[in-house]
């Protein structure tokens, strides 16, 4: 009896281990995977309207096309905080998954660009990259001038950081050391630290280290299955490239100081339209990079200054001192017109500040030196150029008569009353009105006049 029960509870143990076996393996199998093409897309430069606008479209392709991950390849300096919400919103509602690589090499996600790596469904750093330096400043480069007005932008954006780092399952407290005490950290630092998931040296290692993880994608546990194979590259439309490159710092500040200096020598010599016009376009455009770019007032006052000091030693005839005065103003204007959060991460390079100030000093100099030369040689025209010319009597001085001179008739007076017939030459020594006053050698004098004693 005992026998028989006993074999009785074993055969329903293995009846409840068969039947059980099937549900455990459809309760692995719920999170479902996720397949496609790998769409690649470089964000480079700062975080601006134009990249914000590129990202959208990238995800919205990807989600047209069924795509299976979205990889972008990050390396920015930081820029606009409304860009940099508009994003990480982008990558939070997308239903490909997405992953920021702060690639290459060298390559950075300071200030705006952290927030972008931690929004990512996988936050990966090449060796050599950096991130953080994401505590947050105003336009001019400058703090909040309000002490509450700082401390409410910047628990904010604390906030923003960390629940993106709660959300992606990071190190939250580190991440909002980024934004509250603006520390950076190397790509092994955050690996180390939780601050990122993985390390890539390049994209086939990037996709391998990706393939089978497990990621949030709006809400619902999704395991990663890329393709494998050479990814899609989508790169910016001619549009979005224009934009990006007029919101590079370089070419931001040469639009500036080129339009500001046209539009002065508009002013200065008016008439004409071709200065004043391109001098505009290029102010309102290097205006729309200022629009994308931190920056700071005080360069902006020393670029008007230094083209102004300039024009004023070109104006006035100086010797060259201004115009070196000018140039340190250009050159320092150059060095503290743009600023980002973290230090000096967002600025032009000296080989830009160097050249433009080269070339606007030797313009400059070479301008002077004609305005000197100029100031020393005889006058040929006007007033001052008549006086030495020669004129042919085309009507008797008696003593006054008419002349040609410089193919105009005018009207003359012999200096000392003597008499010229038609046809002879005389020498202009100055002008009386509209009246010149001759002499010559072969002067007669007048009938009936006797010489003095």
């Amino acid at each position: 009896m005992n026998n028989c029960l006993k074999k009785s509870a074993m055969f329903l143990v293995l009846l409840f281990a068969l039947c059980a076996c099937p549900a455990f393996s459809a309760q692995a199998g719920t999170v479902p995977s996720v397949e496609g093409k790998v769409f690649s897309a470089a964000l480079d430069g700062t975080v601006g309207v134009s990249m914000e606008n590129f990202v959208a479209a990238v995800l919205t392709r990807a989600e047209e096309e069924k795509g299976g991950l979205v990889i972008f390849r990050l390396d920015t300096p930081g820029g606009l905080v409304s860009s940099m919400r508009a994003i990480t919103a982008a990558i939070l509602e997308s239903s490909v998954p997405v992953v920021v690589w702060v690639s290459p090499q060298g390559a950075r996600a300071a200030s705006a660009g952290a927030f972008i790596l931690q929004a990512a469904h996988v936050a990966a750093m090449a060796p050599g990259t950096n991130v953080g330096a994401a505590h947050p400043v105003m336009a001019s480069g400058q703090d909040a001038p309000d002490k509450e007005m700082k401390r409410k932008i910047t628990n904010d954006l604390a906030a923003q950081i960390r629940s993106l780092a709660q959300l992606r399952k990071r190190n939250a407290d580190l991440a909002e050391r980024m934004v509250t005490h603006s520390i950076s950290l190397t790509a092994e630092e955050a690996l180390a630290e939780g601050a990122a998931d993985l390390s890539a040296p390049d994209l086939e290692s990037l996709l391998l280290g990706v393939r089978g993880r497990r990621v949030l994608v709006r809400g619902e546990e999704k395991e990663l299955v890329p393709d494998i194979g050479t990814p899609v590259e989508i790169t910016m439309t001619s549009r979005e490239k224009a934009l990006q490159f007029i919101s590079s710092p370089d070419i931001a500040y040469l639009l500036l100081t080129a339009g500001i200096l046209m539009i002065v020598l508009e002013v200065m010599s008016p008439g004409g339209f071709v200065l004043g016009t391109a001098g505009a376009v290029m102010v309102l455009l290097g205006s729309f990079g200022l629009r994308m770019l931190p920056f700071n007032w005080a360069g902006i006052v020393l670029l008007v200054a230094g083209i102004g000091v300039l024009v004023l030693d070109l104006m006035v005839g100086g010797i060259g001192i201004l115009s070196l005065f000018g140039l340190a103003s250009l050159v320092t204007g150059g060095l503290i017109l743009f600023r980002a959060p973290g230090g000096e991460l967002l600025n032009v390079s000296m080989s830009v500040i160097g050249g433009m100030s080269l070339a606007l000093g030797l313009f400059f100099l070479g301008a002077l030196f004609l305005v000197v030369r100029s100031m020393n040689k005889k006058a040929v025209s006007g007033r001052e150029g008549m006086k030495g010319k020669k004129a042919v009597v085309v009507e008797d001085l008696l003593p006054e008569g008419l002349v040609r001179c410089h193919g105009e008739i005018w009207k003359a007076r012999s200096s000392s009353g003597a008499f010229f017939s038609k046809g002879d030459e005389v020498l202009v020594t100055e002008l009386d009105g509209i009246t010149l006053i001759v002499r010559g050698e072969t002067g007669k004098e007048l009938p009936g006049e006797e010489k003095e004693e």
